[in-house]
């Protein structure tokens, strides 16, 4: 016995499809049949989902204020640590300001410091320590004529002193007196070997000074024989060298003009400037020559120049004529063609004309009623 089976697969997709098509069916009608809805247009999906993208922003901006605090909380925390850091730093610094005033900078060691001593009048000397004292001036008011408190001490101490410097005068004197003698044996001894030593300076300079004139004659004569053979020498150098010199130049290629010594090595086109004297006959009879072909040739080219000028101007009168005469063509044909098509346009105003009359006449005659219009909007689609 044969099974069949009554649904397929493609039975149920096509059923599941059709009622799917069925349920958007139904859908579209509520929408579209619905004046409200149709007009206002709500869309509850659209607005849920900016609903839920709305709570998603805010907790969003939550989160992100949350971490904008907590990043702040530790900004001041590392802003009251620096703080807190540069006052111990700023403590610390003055503490050794303060201890290299203490100890470098003291009061008694400023320049001004005995200006603003407050025990400078402890430290000061007393007004008048003896008579000898440099500060007692005429107005000082502290020496009085007559006065003498020191006066025993002042007179021992000056008959000491007295004795002590005749002691030393008397000392001296012997010194100086011995020492006199002693100078006067020395000063005699050196004149009497400065003299003989004199004497023997005299002697050996004048043997010397004898050998070296003789020594001087000698060389003067050997120089003087040797510069007239160098003299004589140049002479006879000098003669040689100038017949050489006039010989040269009696034979040379500079007073022979020869032509052949100006060429160079490069061409025969090319001359060597230096040496070249100027162009023999033969060249300046070719050089004229060639000067006046040149002149018939720049005369002939001239002619022809004239020539083909004139042929220009030819052709170009002739191409002016025929552009003017298209001109006066085209003319023509543009009126011709604007007639025309103002006589097409006549005849198309006038069918219009007809046919707008017959659509009004006869084929438009018949107006639509209500019930024409009532059939529409039946079905969603």
């Amino acid at each position: 016995m044969l099974k069949f089976q009554l649904m397929t697969e493609k039975d149920r997709r096509e059923a599941a499809y059709i009622e799917r098509r069925r349920i958007q069916e139904e859908e579209r009608k509520k929408r579209l049949f619905n004046p409200k809805l149709r007009l206002i247009g709500i869309d509850t999906e659209a607005l849920n989902s900016q609903v839920d993208q709305r709570k998603r922003l805010n907790l969003e901006e939550k989160r992100i204020d949350r971490i904008f605090e907590e990043q702040s909380k530790k900004a001041d925390q590392i802003a009251v640590a620096l703080d807190h850091k540069e006052k111990e730093e700023r403590k610390k610094l003055q503490k050794e300001v303060d201890d290299f005033r203490k100890n470098f900078q003291k009061p008694e060691d400023r320049r001004e410091f005995d200006l603003n001593d407050p025990h400078y009048l402890k430290k000061q000397l007393p007004c008048r320590l003896n008579d000898e004292d440099p500060r007692l001036g005429l107005s000082s008011a502290q020496k009085f004529e007559g006065e003498d408190l020191v006066s025993d001490q002042r007179q021992k101490l000056q008959k000491e002193q007295f004795r002590t410097w005749l002691d030393q005068q008397l000392l001296e004197k012997e010194q100086a007196e011995n020492e006199r003698k002693m100078a006067e044996h020395a000063y005699k001894a050196a004149v009497i070997a400065q003299d003989q030593r004199a004497l023997e300076l005299d002697n050996l300079e004048k043997v010397c000074r004898k050998k070296l004139d003789e020594a001087a004659t000698r060389y003067n004569l050997a120089l003087a024989e040797e510069k007239y053979k160098i003299n004589s020498n140049k002479k006879r150098q000098t003669a040689e060298d100038n017949c050489a010199e006039i010989y040269n130049a009696l034979t040379s290629d500079l007073l022979t003009e020869n032509p052949e010594v100006s060429q160079s090595n490069i061409g025969p086109w090319k001359k060597i400037a230096s040496l070249y004297k100027g162009m023999s006959d033969d060249e300046k009879v070719q050089i004229r020559q060639e000067q006046l072909l040149q002149v018939q040739e720049l005369m002939k080219k001239k002619e022809y120049e004239k020539r083909m000028n004139r042929e220009f101007e030819d052709f170009l009168d002739g191409i002016h004529k025929s552009i003017h005469l298209m001109d006066l063509e085209n003319q023509q044909k543009e009126r011709e063609k604007r007639r025309k098509i103002a006589e097409e346009n006549m005849r198309l105003a006038e069918e219009q004309r007809s046919r707008n009359n017959f659509l009004n006449r006869v084929v438009y005659a018949n107006k639509a009623t209500e019930e024409y219009f009532e059939q529409f909007n039946k079905t969603a689609r």
